[in-house]
C-alpha cells in the first residue's frame, strides 16, 4: 500500500509507509545525563474561542501525554515555548498548566521544571517586570517544581544596557528558593528577543550571562541554549562554574552535543524530545553503556526531521510537534491554541510525516497513515 504526498512544489510523489513501529521499551533511569523534554499543550477542539481569546485546553490529554514522557524516564519542561507560551497560551493558562502538571509530576514520580517570565506584562517599568517574575517564581516554588527563568520580551523592550538585566536577574536568583535554570532563547525562536544581555553581539552578550552566573553560581543549577550554535554552545559550556550545567536546546546539533567530548558535555532540554520521547530515551541509555558510537548511531537519524521541523520561521515549530503527536495518538484532533495547527503548509506536513514514519516513530503506523490521509483529503488531494 501507497500514499501520495504533494512536495514543495504541488507535485503527488509515492510513498510506501512503514508497517511497523520500531521496537522500544522503557528501562532504568538516565544515569549520564539529565533529560527534559519540552512539552506541548493539547487544544480543546470544542471550546468555542477565536484566535484572541484566551487557551481552551483540553486537561485530559495535556496530562497524559506528560504521563508518556515521564514514562520514557524523559524529565518534563513545562510551559515553555513548545507550551506555545506567548503564542496562544498566556500566563493564565501558564499557570494553571503549571499547578495541574505539578501535581501530576508528584503523583507519578516525574522530574519537572516550568518557566518563569514576565508574559502578564506586554510592556513595563523594570520595576514592574521584576514584580512579574516574582508572581511566576512564587506559583512554580509554591507547586513544588524547580524554575526556569525564561527570557522576558518586557526586559528585552526596556533595558537599556547590560546593567539592567544583571540588577532584575541578580534580584530573582538571590530571591528563589532552590537553585534555577537560566533560559537563554535566541531571536530565531522569539524576534522579540534580539539584543537579549544587552547587545545583539553575541559575544558580548555572552560575557554579560556568564556574570550573572559567575555571581550566583549556587542558585544556578544549569543553562538552557537555545542559539542553534553548536560551537558557540561549547565554547560557552567550558566557561562555566564547576557545578552548574549546560541543558542543550539547539535542535540542529543535538547528538553532539549530549554526546559531549574530552573538555564535556551537555545534558538535554529540548522540543524536538516531545516527538522524539521513546527513540530519545533509548539513546540516551545506550549512552549510559558508554556506548557514544552506538548512541550518535540511534540519534543522528533524527536530525534531518528535527531541522525540518524547526526550519524557518524557527517559532513555528510548535505545529509540527503537534501534527507528530496527532499521528502518533497522543490527542484525537489536530487542533492547536491559537489557531497555530495553519501556520505550516501541506507540503511540510506531508515530509514530516515522511521522515518521522522513516524512524518508526509511530507507535501505530497504520493510524498514522489513516491520519495523513484524512489530512490530505482536506486539502483536496486523493492520496
Amino acid at each position: 500500500m501507497t500514499i501520495r504526498l504533494p512536495d514543495a512544489d504541488g507535485r503527488l510523489r509515492t510513498y510506501e509507509p512503514r508497517r511497523a513501529p520500531l521496537a522500544l521499551t522503557t528501562g532504568t533511569p538516565f544515569a549520564s545525563r539529565t533529560v527534559f523534554s519540552a512539552a506541548h499543550v493539547v487544544a480543546d477542539p470544542f471550546a468555542d474561542v477565536s484566535p484572541d481569546s484566551p487557551a481552551a485546553v483540553d486537561w485530559d490529554a495535556t496530562l497524559a501525554f506528560r504521563r508518556h514522557l515521564w514514562a520514557q524516564g524523559l524529565g518534563v519542561a513545562e510551559a515553555m515555548d513548545t507550551a506555545q507560551r506567548g503564542m496562544g497560551l498566556d500566563w493564565a493558562g501558564a499557570a494553571e498548566l503549571i499547578r495541574r502538571s505539578a501535581a501530576e509530576a508528584r503523583a507519578v514520580g516525574g522530574r519537572i521544571a516550568c518557566g518563569v517570565g514576565t508574559d502578564q506584562l506586554a510592556t513595563g517599568s523594570l520595576t514592574e517586570i521584576r514584580a512579574a517574575y516574582e508572581e511566576q517564581l512564587a506559583v512554580v516554588e509554591e507547586a513544588g517544581a524547580q524554575a526556569i527563568l525564561m527570557a522576558s520580551r518586557a526586559l528585552a523592550a526596556t533595558a537599556e544596557d547590560p546593567g539592567d538585566y544583571l540588577e532584575i536577574y541578580g534580584h530573582l536568583l538571590r530571591q528563589a528558593a532552590d537553585p534555577v535554570i537560566l533560559h537563554w532563547l535566541g531571536p530565531m525562536f522569539d524576534p522579540a528577543l534580539e539584543g537579549y544581555w544587552g547587545s545583539s553581539d553575541l559575544d558580548a552578550a555572552t560575557e554579560v550571562f556568564l556574570e550573572v552566573i559567575a555571581a550566583h553560581p549556587d542558585k544556578v543549577d544549569g543553562v538552557k541554549i537555545s542559539l542553534l550554535d553548536a560551537q558557540r554552545e561549547v565554547d560557552l559550556r567550558r566557561r562555566l562554574p564547576q557545578g552548574v550545567r549546560c541543558y542543550t536546546g539547539d535542535d540542529f546539533h543535538y547528538p553532539e552535543l549530549i554526546a559531549g567530548d574530552e573538555q564535556g558535555f551537555s545534558h538535554a532540554l529540548l522540543g524536538i524530545f516531545d516527538p522524539l520521547g521513546p527513540l530519545a530515551a533509548h539513546a540516551v541509555r545506550v549512552l549510559d553503556t558508554g556506548d557514544v558510537k552506538g548512541f550518535r548511531e540511534v540519534l543522528d537519524p533524527t536530525v534531518e526531521l528535527s531541522r525540518h521541523l524547526f526550519q524557518p520561521p524557527t517559532r513555528f515549530y510548535k505545529t509540527g510537534v503537534v501534527f507528530l503527536a496527532w499521528l502518533a495518538g497522543h490527542q484525537e484532533h489536530f487542533t492547536m491554541v491559537g489557531g497555530l495547527q495553519s501556520a505550516r503548509s501541506l507540503p511540510h506536513f506531508a515530509r514530516a510525516y515522511e521522515l518521522a514514519d522513516g524512524l518508526g516513530l509511530f507507535p501505530d503506523p497504520e493510524r498514522a497513515e489513516t491520519r495523513m490521509r484524512t489530512l490530505l483529503s482536506l486539502y483536496g488531494v486523493n492520496a
